[in-house]
């Protein structure tokens, strides 16, 4: 039996880049002698993506369309298209041609060549400043600083994976807070990695602001370590050690100089110790509200409705 491949691409407000990326990846596609499947996910789009998705799909039946019933995130849509997906390989990308339809070839010989875990480093980013690649980059030290699991720098959403690990992460990874690339470098087999240089984006702009990048760190830190926790112990320990040496420079003031303790230290002492109490109690308050998202269990996404999945059991609760 031949190979196959599964392409799976999250859609959100994409209208203008959707034509140009299926034309581009079919004719990829087309070239590689597997058979493949490209699988949509339309994440809840408001503009035209869901038309444009149903019109693919009517021209061409190897692509699959999973409409969301609303927007569930980039991440859901992810893991949606792997429990969708039936192929051997299993290719995750976006749709503004940032993640370039050309390595397709080299992944599928990694593939061949045994591994069952590709993970693509990102050289160069042609839309990215230079305040995107300093946090980029400081948020990939902080990760292998505090977590177990070392990860690449750079790594993107643009991975693949084989049927194997396809099913680890449908059976087993399921958490409502997720940071899918990191599932992928965590879960152990034979894995690789291959670079390619994210060209400008096609059209549009990018669906990550400041506010929502920051929120996916703190979730992602959360996620993979609980050393954030521990850090209210070191910190402690830090204060109390500096508090017995101000405790100590102020008794021997009041000896020899008999200088009362300045109401300046004792100002900036309380305004620290409030400071990192508030810090931790934040701290705390980020893992239980991971902990309340996953007690509650509701499902990762709902779909709304397929397109030329008919043959695919509908799993509509994530």
């Amino acid at each position: 039996m031949s190979e196959m491949i599964s392409v799976v691409v999250s859609v959100y407000n994409e209208e203008l880049s959707l034509q140009r990326f299926f034309e581009t990846i079919t004719n990829v596609l087309s070239h590689c002698d597997v058979g493949y499947e490209i699988i949509f996910v339309n994440d809840g789009s408001s503009d035209k993506s869901g038309m444009i998705l149903n019109s693919l799909a009517n021209q061409d039946t190897k692509v699959k369309v999973v409409e969301f019933a609303r927007n569930f995130g980039h991440e859901a849509a992810m893991i949606a298209g792997i429990d969708y997906a039936t192929g051997d390989y299993i290719v995750c990308m976006d749709a503004d041609l940032q993640h370039p339809p050309e390595s397709i070839p080299e992944i599928i010989q990694k593939f061949r060549d045994g591994y069952d875990v590709v993970s693509m480093i990102r050289l160069e980013n042609a839309d990215a400043g230079f305040i995107k690649r300093l946090t980029s980059g400081t948020f990939y030290k902080v990760l292998n600083l505090f977590s177990p699991v070392k990860f690449e720098n750079n790594s993107s959403d643009f991975f693949a994976i084989s049927r194997q690990v396809a099913e680890v992460l449908r059976r087993d990874y399921r958490e409502k807070v997720r940071y899918l690339r990191g599932y992928v470098q965590s879960v152990g087999f034979n894995r690789t990695t291959l670079q390619f240089k994210a060209a400008s984006r096609v059209a549009g702009e990018s669906k990550y602001n400041f506010r929502k990048l920051l929120k996916f760190s703190i979730h992602t830190l959360c996620s993979f370590s609980d050393m954030p926790l521990k850090l209210g112990i070191y910190t402690g320990i830090i204060v109390a050690v500096f508090g017995l040496i101000e405790a100590l420079y102020s008794i021997i003031r009041k000896i020899f100089y008999d200088v009362p303790a300045g109401y300046s230290t004792i100002i900036v002492t309380l305004c620290f110790l409030f400071s990192v109490t508030l810090i931790v109690i934040g701290i705390i308050g980020e893992y239980i509200s991971i902990m309340f998202d996953e007690i509650k269990d509701r499902p990762i996404y709902i779909v709304k409705k397929t397109r030329n999945l008919h043959d695919v059991k509908n799993n509509d609760n994530g």
